[in-house]
């Protein structure tokens, strides 16, 4: 994809999440999912770590390298004409420049980055150091000339026994991102918590993902909430997981 295009998608990518409250990316994992959910009339997509890796018999959590999920995330961007975000985990080790100048050059202009250092056992990024990482990927991304949509994600209600107990430290964390320029913030696994998410989003400035699962969930729910973006992580490859067992059952010996 040429760099006009990519700067033109990377726009786009703005435009629907000023337009659409919530906007719904469906997550997908290779050319034949993203070509579906495009053709089912989403006008944006994102690629998800953990199906990207399922789809390839790797393991999530940075189980591939960022050049295999870069060769995977190439054909997908050129599969379809929307603009496609991409998972990118912790970052692969990768300074904020090497990581934005590889995602632009696969025509990715959307990602997510956690605060998970899967290479380090799992170890929690502080609250500067992750916002730190965001305002690098904030500036290459200024330095490259392409406005990427970059979701500042949270696993503090994940690894939390009690996720009610960890709000004020996760608004704090979802803050500083958002001042590092995060365009949109992401607390993982507070979906089914109607209390949380609304303390969450009451809180920041720009919209909040949730996850939500395709069937279970309701979006009227999570409109009403105000929740502003959502993407399905792995449970939209689950669900149809669950379908394709139920379908090919009878066939089988």
């Amino acid at each position: 994809m040429d760099f006009r295009s990519t700067v033109e998608r990377a726009q786009r990518l703005g435009e629907l999440h000023a337009g659409h409250r919530p906007l719904v990316l469906p997550t997908v994992w290779d050319a034949w999912s993203a070509r579906t959910a495009a053709a089912a009339g989403f006008a944006a997509l994102t690629v998800g770590s953990h199906p990207l890796a399922d789809s390839r018999g790797a393991e999530d959590h940075e189980g591939q390298t960022f050049e295999e999920v870069l060769a995977a995330v190439r054909p997908i961007v050129a599969a379809v004409d929307v603009p496609v975000s991409v998972d990118l985990e912790s970052g692969y080790g990768q300074t904020p420049a090497d990581l934005i100048a590889g995602l632009v050059e696969a025509g990715g202009v959307g990602l997510n980055v956690e605060d998970t250092l899967h290479a380090e056992g799992g170890r929690l990024r502080s609250t500067e150091e992750h916002a730190a990482y965001v305002a690098g990927l904030r500036a290459a991304a200024d330095d490259a000339g392409v406005p990427v949509w970059i979701n500042g994600r949270t696993d503090l209600f994940l690894h939390a026994e009690k996720p009610a107990d960890v709000l004020d430290e996760a608004i704090e964390r979802l803050l500083a991102l958002e001042r590092a320029g995060a365009d949109s913030l992401y607390p993982v696994r507070i979906q089914d918590d109607d209390d949380l998410l609304t303390a969450v989003i009451g809180a920041v400035g720009v919209p909040v993902n949730s996850t939500a699962h395709p069937v279970r969930h309701d979006l009227e729910r999570f409109r009403r909430l105000g929740v502003g973006r959502i993407s399905y992580g792995p449970l939209l490859q689950f669900a149809l997981a669950d379908a394709m067992k139920t379908m090919i059952a009878p066939w089988a010996p």
